[in-house]
């Protein structure tokens, strides 16, 4: 039986059964109902719910002249640090009216660039950089060339153009490096992985205070636990009997590659990951670690740019959040 599509409502529909103008209607569901009576604005949104009106998209952003859309970059989605840390952007940003677009650019500097140019395509009203592809000073630049208000995370440098906000790595690095010194353990490793960004690097260079003659002592893997697993067999080669994983996900492999070879932590080797991530929570020893403040890390990122596509012309900021210590049962002192 064929049956005719039934006719989808207009705003000239709303407009006709509330007995206003279609551009009353325009004006109340576009956020400006303070400039008409309370008996107007409710026969509008009574007659949008009766007819079940949804706004044309493309009319609304003509209006608004905002497309009320974020673009976010990030690396790795998998990764629970950035899973998490889209969570505290994305929850601000709907609370703010609006909406996050993610990309996932993974490491590669062409598809980082064309999603940048693709989200200012779609004219979102705002970008969010986390990703690690391009140099912060390349991205910066391009953004520039966007015109529109960005944030660059996770990054020590200011940039004379744009807002940045971090955490601090260095002191981070060098947290984990007193603390292992302070149980006792003087041969130790890092296990980092290949090409590190910036970020990674500053932590590597906190810990090398404190240890500097481990700079010849670099593992380097797959950022991820596979990686961390593999590199488990090249820590044994070693007289080390602390290592320092350079993220959680890394610790995690570590921590079972080394079972697997017989080994035990803490007690055939201390291990200290970063980022305290939950999963550290869930593995035998529970994983010492250094915390970074992740959610509030995503949340004042949504801030920083809602307030600076609400005041445009303020000075660049820049913010570097703490890092602490969280000790749990993956470290000892040594024998």
């Amino acid at each position: 039986m064929c049956r005719l599509m039934s006719k989808k409502t207009t705003i000239k529909d709303v407009a006709k059964l509330a007995g206003v103008s279609t551009a009353s209607v325009s004006q109340v569901l576009n956020g400006n109902a303070n400039s008409f009576h309370k008996d107007t604005v409710a026969r509008i949104i009574a007659a949008k719910e009766s007819l079940n009106y949804t706004p044309n998209y493309f009319a609304q952003k003509m209006t608004k002249k905002s497309s009320q859309m974020i673009g976010v970059l990030v690396p790795d989605i998998s990764n629970p640090f950035f899973s998490t840390l889209v969570s505290g952007i994305e929850d601000v940003l709907y609370k703010n009216g609006y909406i996050t677009i993610l990309s996932n650019v993974g490491f590669e500097a062409e598809k980082e660039k064309k999603h940048i140019e693709e989200f200012g395509r779609r004219e979102v009203d705002g970008f969010v950089v986390a990703s690690s592809a391009t140099s912060k000073v390349e991205a910066a630049a391009q953004l520039n060339k966007e015109g529109k208000p960005y944030v660059l995370l996770d990054h020590e440098t200011v940039y004379a153009n744009g807002d940045a906000i971090s955490v601090d790595s260095y002191g981070g690095g060098e947290l984990a490096g007193r603390h292992l010194q302070e149980l006792g353990h003087r041969d130790v490793v890092i296990v980092a992985p290949v090409n590190p960004s910036a970020t990674i690097q500053n932590r590597i260079s906190g810990f090398l205070r404190v240890f500097p003659n481990c700079k010849n002592d670099i593992i380097y893997t797959d950022l991820s636990p596979e990686g961390g697993r593999i590199a488990a067999a090249e820590v044994v080669k070693t007289a080390a009997t602390a290592i320092f994983a350079i993220n959680d996900e890394l610790a995690i492999g570590l921590s079972s590659g080394l079972s697997e070879l017989g080994k035990s932590v803490p007690a055939d080797y201390s291990l200290i990951g970063y980022d305290n991530i939950a999963m550290g929570n869930y593995i035998k020893p529970k994983l010492t670690t250094i915390a970074q403040p992740i959610t509030e890390l995503g949340e004042r990122t949504a801030s920083m740019l809602l307030s600076r596509i609400a005041n445009p012309t303020k000075d660049p900021e820049h913010i570097i959040l703490p890092v602490k210590l969280i000790k749990k049962d993956s470290t000892a002192p040594l024998n």
